[in-house]
Parts: C-alpha cells; sequence; structure tokens
C-alpha cells in the first residue's frame, strides 16, 4: 500500500470518528473526493430532477472529471486533516 493509500485510508476511518458533523458543502465535497479516489471518472446517468440530492452528489462527483484517483486521496485526506483541526466546517 502506497503513502497516498495508507493517508486516504486513514482519513476515511477518521472522517466516521469527527466530533461535529461537518455541513453539507463539505459532506458533498468529501463524496466527490471519495467516489473520485475509488472509482475515477463519474459515470452512469445523471439523476432525474426529483432526485435533488442524487443529483448534487452527481455534479459534484462530475466536477472532479479528469482528477487522478491519486490526486482526489490526497486531497479527502487534506480535506479530513482540516476537519479535524476545527479549520473547516
Amino acid at each position: 500500500m502506497s503513502d497516498v493509500d495508507a493517508q486516504f485510508a486513514q482519513a476515511h476511518e477518521d472522517v466516521q470518528k469527527l466530533p461535529e458533523r461537518p455541513g453539507n458543502l463539505t459532506l458533498l465535497r468529501l463524496y466527490a473526493l471519495y467516489k473520485q479516489a475509488t472509482l475515477g471518472d463519474v459515470h452512469g446517468d445523471k439523476p432525474g430532477f426529483t432526485d435533488i440530492v442524487g443529483k448534487y452528489k452527481y455534479e459534484a462527483w462530475g466536477a472532479l472529471k479528469g482528477t487522478s484517483q491519486d490526486a482526489a486521496k490526497q486531497q479527502y485526506a487534506e480535506l479530513v486533516e482540516t476537519l479535524k483541526s476545527g479549520a473547516a466546517a
């Protein structure tokens, strides 16, 4: 396991133990980075207008198109670190 993979795995564990729930935009960013890191570029059909949450998730993930999986893992780990330190909400 590479260093980036280890940081990502630790961040994924840490995010579930945060003392406070992050805001919706931060949660959306975490979701998108996680999907990009684990599955790569967005795929599948975009949810319809009746699935608002699914639509936002799809669009957030789609915004990361072209980002390498390692870069997404690194960004995810960095975001979790800022959440742990209380610097972001």
